[in-house]
């Protein structure tokens, strides 16, 4: 890959500030399913996404992730892969997968696949022969424990069935799984999964992906024997399974065979890691990862010992800030980031972040102020452009998301809270940010003419796109003129990050510094009005961006910040 020179920061260049294209990316990402029908059979395809490029290059953004699109039976919505080389029936053919690249890449656009390495579907060849003899060569493919052995050690399923392990009677012995029953864990340790995991990164790559992001990539290299999940562990087995021996080995040897033959990107999905752990995926002697993203935030605002439900004590500002600080560190002088609020995996960002009802359009434009301007690359999720919100399904039967149905189904035979649960879901639930793309007033806001995979959010009449397109103060416009402004300024990317107001509950306050270049960024993460006290030796320059117009242009020692006011001041 060629590097640019350091861009320097006003002290000593670190390795962190070399320019490359996906430091500076823009990344969209796309859940196909939900993004845009083209043949009325209710779920959204690849035709329906080349039939909105012209939307995707209007954003000003550069990179496209697209959730899997891989053949799937669809138990967990594609990430359940039974042929990695073609693609699902619902999302279209090979031939359209080809023609949405090239139309991307025709307008500039980038595109990263969504790679599951962890497992497969248990409707992939490689399961169906693995369990149908012991004595298959696909036998080792995946993990076994005979049933002559006993029990297999407990080990917990992220999907909350009846733990990781499942009998199967046809060979008499319990396959792994650290998801769905349906999503057999592939044996990593067997070097001719690992033959076959990066023959399919090059079948990708040579038909012009430009990328990868990594699902569940942590959770690859397994203990051997597969001993119980250590005491320390039993409340966050993420960490434990994120910790295995080999893990390092594998992606090191995924470079030297993959990617360091490519100009590619590459995000990993850093569940169970820590900012401190940060360097060692992604530091450049390492020679694993561009970036990885990790859940401190996306936890934020729930119960720590049940990410299922939400709790409004642990929403401290203050905490949100240590977080985002946190992981700039990590990333100073090596390595790279990423930024995001929501994903398919997080319910939507203004309902979780910001306030959705009166300051719907102020809080998502804070928002993507933050987004934008963080030194990290930046992840913005379908829909969060158009202030989409959180959907708040009332019943069980409302929902398509195996992680919520079956902690209900767990909660309903054990005699829990059902109720409780439905409540918490409202908020937390993935299923709210897979809700159709919002495109206009028409039936089912323009996604489908059929009858779409899961409930449309009714409040399309108001929330949709062509209404935000005519609005010139609504976050779509808002959004593509921050993209503007951080695609002029290079401080947006590799400036100094220096926060202030460490301790405000209400502001969350940054420097950006970049050579002779300098920004302060003010946020009011609050319904109501708050001073702000500008530095002693603030000289303004000007005004770069302000999600209330015409507010607070008149800049002394002092401001005061609306509700969920963003504002961007250069200054010297």
């Amino acid at each position: 890959m060629v590097e640019k020179e350091d861009i320097s920061t006003g002290g000593e260049p670190g390795i962190s500030n070399k320019q490359t294209w996906w430091k500076e990316a823009i990344v969209y990402q796309l859940y196909p399913r939900s993004f845009k029908d083209s043949n009325d059979d209710g779920i959204g395809d690849i035709r329906g996404i080349i039939s909105r490029l012209d939307y995707l290059q209007s954003l000003g953004i550069n990179v496209v992730w697209l959730n899997p699109v891989f053949s799937s039976p669809n138990d967990d919505m594609g990430y359940d892969v039974s042929d990695y080389r073609n693609i699902m029936t619902e999302m279209g053919t090979m031939d359209d997968f080809e023609e949405l690249l090239k139309g991307l890449h025709q307008r500039g656009i980038k595109l990263i696949a969504d790679l599951v390495l962890n497992h497969t579907s248990d409707e992939h060849e490689w399961f169906v022969r693995s369990k149908s003899s012991r004595s298959d060569p696909f036998r080792n493919f995946y993990h076994w424990w005979p049933a002559e052995k006993g029990i297999p050690p407990k080990r917990s399923s992220v999907f909350h069935e009846e733990g990781a392990w499942t009998y199967d009677e046809q060979t008499d012995s319990y396959y792994l799984h650290y998801f769905s029953r349906k999503q057999p864990d592939l044996n990593w340790e067997n070097p001719a999964v690992r033959k076959e995991m990066y023959a399919i990164m090059k079948f990708w790559l040579d038909k012009g992906v430009d990328g990868f992001r990594l699902d569940a990539f942590t959770f690859i290299s397994k203990e051997s024997g597969y001993p119980e999940i250590p005491e320390q562990y039993k409340d966050d087995y993420f960490s434990y399974y994120s910790s295995g021996p080999r893990l390092h080995d594998y992606l090191q040897e995924m470079n030297r065979e993959v990617f360091c033959k490519y100009d590619l990107m590459t995000v990993g999905e850093a569940s169970g890691i820590t900012s401190g752990q940060a360097l060692l995926f992604t530091g450049s002697e390492r020679k694993e990862l561009q970036t990885l993203y990790h859940f401190d935030h996306a936890n934020w605002g729930r119960k720590t010992t049940s990410l299922y439900y939400p709790d409004e004590n642990n929403r401290k500002l203050s905490d949100l800030k240590k977080i985002f600080t946190s992981w700039n560190t990590a990333f100073e002088n090596d390595g790279w980031g990423a930024v995001y609020f929501t994903t398919h995996d997080q319910s939507r960002m203004v309902s979780r972040f910001g306030n959705d009802t009166t300051y719907r359009k102020e809080s998502s434009k804070l928002l993507f102020t933050f987004l934008l301007s963080m030194r990290a690359t930046p992840y913005i999720y379908q829909g969060d452009e158009i202030s989409m919100r959180n959907i708040r399904f009332e019943n069980i039967t409302d929902y398509r998301d195996l992680h919520t149905i079956n902690y209900y189904n767990h909660l309903a035979a054990s005699g829990g809270d059902v109720q409780a649960f439905l409540t918490a879901q409202k908020e937390v639930a993935r299923d709210n940010s897979r809700t159709p793309f919002q495109w206009s007033t028409k039936k089912n806001a323009g996604f489908t003419n059929g009858t779409p995979w899961i409930n449309v959010n009714p409040d399309y009449d108001t929330i949709n796109m062509e209404s935000a397109e005519k609005d010139t103060g609504s976050t779509l416009h808002y959004v593509r003129e921050m993209i503007a402004l951080r695609k002029s300024l290079p401080v947006f990317v590799y400036g100094d990050y220096t926060l202030m107001e460490e301790e405000s509950e209400t502001l969350f306050i940054y420097t950006r510094r970049l050579e002779d270049t300098r920004v302060l960024v003010a946020l009011n993460f609050s319904d109501h009005q708050n001073p702000l006290t500008l530095p002693a030796d603030f000289t303004l320059v000007k005004v770069l961006i302000n999600n209330y117009p015409g507010v607070n242009n008149e800049i002394n020692n002092k401001v005061t910040l609306q509700p969920w006011q963003a504002i961007i001041l250069e200054y010297k």
